[in-house]
């Protein structure tokens, strides 16, 4: 077996970020993915937003499940921490890190098969319970590593790479996440890198439950007439909302905009998300609003994408699970374990 390595020495010149750190020291492995696959350009969307962000690596924890998309983590953000659990599982071992230590920030990467299929109640209780991470579906409507049969999210009426038509319904991950209470809630395309890093960069920055369902065409198994997540289909078929900009508040910015309507919304952080409406009639801070949008211009077979909902308010499961401000990993048993009289106390309120 021959192993492929990038180099680990980077050219001096290179540009680096505020805390040091040159875009190469964001990247991972390298892709053993197909040629032309989408979830390469989420990767380096990622990449590109975690930069931009000046995140320090190591305090980035990603976690994944099963298929295509939870490799992915592999190729991204190699110094940072990385677990990858079994098939659909990814939620609830990140809610688990998350409460055991809240100062780092979660990325969770999965699939339409990983999340809508078997870890489907995984991602719905993530939602309503608001863990704040970023959750990210790579939605490519098939099953990539057993050759290609239909997913969940596979849309009814599309076809197969063989030509075999889905007469099931798809589950639209989107719509859940609004319904279920997701405070950031997207769609992106992966060939649309202008709209998807800001998109990221907002999500990781985001007080809650941040979620990002992103139609990412594979290349072997659903690239072709008939399918309704090929690049030419989204291409045709999508709808942009707003046009999104990150700004963090520790600088000025100065930027032109083109004409039109811009609401900014203030970020638990201080940071801005910058949305310049596209469609006059779209209020991106109105949940039934976006859900009822979404569902017409479904209807009309159009894909919309961009900054759906966000709750310039959003809490988390620590606000309100009312946790300590210190991580518990970093509790001594003394402070964990407060003995038989406190116990005694806590049992006592609920007789």
């Amino acid at each position: 077996m021959t192993w492929i390595a990038k180099p680990v020495l980077h050219h001096p010149t290179l540009t680096r970020n505020k805390v040091g750190y040159t875009r190469r020291d964001y990247e991972g492995r390298i892709s053993t993915l197909c040629a032309g696959c989408g979830h390469d350009s989420i990767s380096a969307a990622i990449v590109q937003a975690c930069w931009e962000l000046d995140i320090q690596p190591h305090r980035v924890a990603k976690l994944s499940g099963i298929g295509c998309s939870s490799k992915t983590p592999d190729y991204f953000l190699g110094a940072s921490h990385g677990f990858n659990s079994v098939h659909g599982r990814m939620p609830s071992v990140l809610t688990g890190a998350n409460l055991a230590n809240r100062d780092l920030l979660y990325l969770g990467v999965s699939g339409d098969g990983d999340s809508a299929s078997i870890g489907l109640g995984q991602f719905a209780n993530a939602m309503r319970r608001g863990v704040r991470m970023a959750y990210i579906v790579e939605n490519n409507g098939v099953y990539g590593l057993t050759k290609g049969q239909f997913s969940a999210t596979a849309d009814r009426g599309s076809k197969s790479k063989k030509g075999v038509v889905n007469s099931e319904s798809p589950v639209d991950l989107v719509a859940l996440a609004l319904q279920l209470g997701a405070t950031y809630v997207a769609r992106s395309f992966s060939g649309d890198k202008a709209q998807l890093v800001p998109l990221i960069k907002g999500a990781l920055s985001h007080g809650g439950a941040a979620f990002i369902d992103i139609i990412s065409p594979c290349a072997t198994f659903n690239n072709h007439g008939g399918s309704t997540k090929s690049y030419d289909y989204v291409r045709e078929h999508n709808d942009a909302v707003s046009r999104i900009d990150f700004i963090t508040t520790a600088d000025e910015i100065t930027t032109q905009y083109a004409p039109g309507e811009a609401v900014d919304v203030r970020q638990h952080d201080g940071s801005i998300l910058r949305l310049r409406k596209l469609h006059t009639d779209y209020d991106p801070t109105n949940r039934v609003s976006a859900m009822a949008y979404m569902q017409a211009h479904q209807a009309r077979g159009e894909i919309v994408t961009g900054l759906l909902y966000v709750d310039p308010l959003a809490t988390d499961l620590h606000t309100a699970l009312n946790t300590s401000d210190q991580p518990l990993n970093s509790m001594d048993a003394a402070r964990l374990c407060p003995g038989t009289p406190a116990l005694e106390r806590i049992n006592a309120t609920f007789r």
